[in-house]
């Protein structure tokens, strides 16, 4: 039976938070505040959790979601290859809305998607978020709302959208704030030898480059490719959309405008 928690109160918080943790050990899916939008959550270890997410969203397998964690020391069980560059960047903006797709751990047994051997990761700034992160371990997250409606940023609006596809709603109130618009996480690409944004996000590209000045915007190339000759094979970065972004990197999510969430989160 679908349930609501009002996560504003401590008593519904703690029940909120053991009820969603019951449901995601069964393999059911959860709906949670994040500090871009709301999303929606499964066992990302479990490939029938993350069937039953995506065909909650009315999304294909070739839309990965991204793994929210709940601390900075989960990126090396998840990920491997992380760069020095990539690593400042995950101190510099974790927890918060920066979102990394890396190569993921080739023992890990998981099953997120076609996701051509990477894993997106973040970990979001938001306490509930942390404290069920906490309770569950690592967890696929995509933006709580149906493929092409507005990313929720209310359990309520979630729930009119995803209804009871998810066994436990969490509200925590609007997300980032009210009278907001809804901001994604910047999604950096960084399983190369030069990291670069593949979507815009609540992490400007002046903010990056504090921390690693060579990252490239969207749609940038190296100076070396810049120079180079144009091929009939090209295709213009301008051209990628999120959703072909995320299909090609397999790794961005949701929030979509989520983050947490790889539209995410």
């Amino acid at each position: 039976m679908t349930t609501t928690y009002n996560c504003t109160s401590e008593d519904q918080r703690a029940l909120g938070l053991e009820h969603a943790q019951r449901a995601i050990s069964e393999k059911k899916c959860v709906v949670m505040p994040t500090d871009t939008v709301y999303g929606i959550a499964a066992d990302a270890f479990s490939p029938q959790a993350v069937t039953m997410l995506l065909v909650s969203k009315g999304r294909s397998r070739t839309m990965p979601p991204p793994v929210l964690i709940p601390r900075i020391n989960a990126l090396d069980g998840l990920a491997t290859d992380i760069s020095a560059d990539a690593r400042k960047l995950a101190e510099a903006f974790w927890p918060g809305g920066l979102t990394l797709i890396l190569h993921a751990q080739p023992s890990l047994d998981w099953d997120l998607g076609e996701t051509q051997g990477t894993v997106a990761l973040r970990m979001p700034a938001d306490e509930v978020a942390l404290e069920l992160l906490t309770l569950t371990g690592p967890l696929a997250v995509s933006s709580a709302n149906r493929t092409g409606q507005a990313p929720a940023q209310t359990a309520a609006e979630a729930r009119a959208q995803l209804a009871d596809s998810v066994e436990v709603y969490l509200e925590g109130g609007f997300r980032p704030m009210e009278g907001t618009e809804a901001v994604p996480s910047t999604i950096v690409e960084a399983t190369g030898p030069v990291l670069r944004v593949v979507r815009n996000g609540a992490v400007s590209l002046d903010q990056l480059r504090e921390h690693v000045p060579a990252v490239l915007g969207l749609g940038e190339s190296p100076a070396a490719e810049s120079e180079a000759p144009e091929t009939g094979d090209a295709v213009p970065a301008e051209d990628a959309t999120d959703e072909s972004v995320m299909t090609s990197e397999k790794a961005a999510e949701d929030t979509p405008q989520a983050d947490g969430t790889r539209d995410a989160g």
